[in-house]
């Protein structure tokens, strides 16, 4: 799996997001790619903004339990799984714009590097470890690349 935290690995990242233009065709899925964008941009706005509310009680619990460990391994996801609510892309969004937040999200995390990730706490499952935070980034990204095929 590729590094997060790499500037190697990241600038793969944005290389193939520069290959992605508005009328990008996905190999799977509803999303379409201005969609596709603004998905991959949650995991980064649950970190860097607050945008989303923060699971509590029960639902927290629930998240660790049985999504956290699907998220934050290096298991890949298959191809048409199920997206969480909060991940959910429906409307149109501006392209350039999710494009631009992406790259930045990605060049971010990178300059922060794996020092500052490791065991912060997460959004919703805790304190992650930096392999942890970065499967959770580069699994995600690397499957929504592919899955548009860059």
């Amino acid at each position: 799996m590729k590094n997060s935290f790499d500037l190697k690995d990241s600038t793969e990242f944005i290389d193939c997001i520069n290959q992605l233009t508005p009328t990008s065709q996905a190999k799977w899925g509803k999303m379409s790619v201005d969609q596709m964008l603004a998905h991959c941009n949650v995991s980064y706005e649950m970190v860097y903004e607050d945008k989303h509310p923060k699971p509590k009680g029960f639902k927290k619990l629930m998240l660790k339990l049985f999504v956290k460990s699907i998220v934050v391994s290096e298991k890949t996801y298959k191809t048409n799984g199920p997206t969480a609510p909060q991940f959910k892309v429906t409307s149109l969004k501006d392209f350039e714009k999710e494009k631009i937040r992406l790259i930045d999200h990605i060049k971010k995390t990178q300059e922060l590097g794996e020092v500052y990730f490791h065991n912060k706490e997460s959004h919703s499952f805790g304190s992650l470890t930096k392999d942890e935070w970065n499967n959770m980034f580069a699994k995600n990204l690397d499957h929504h690349l592919k899955q548009f095929g860059v």
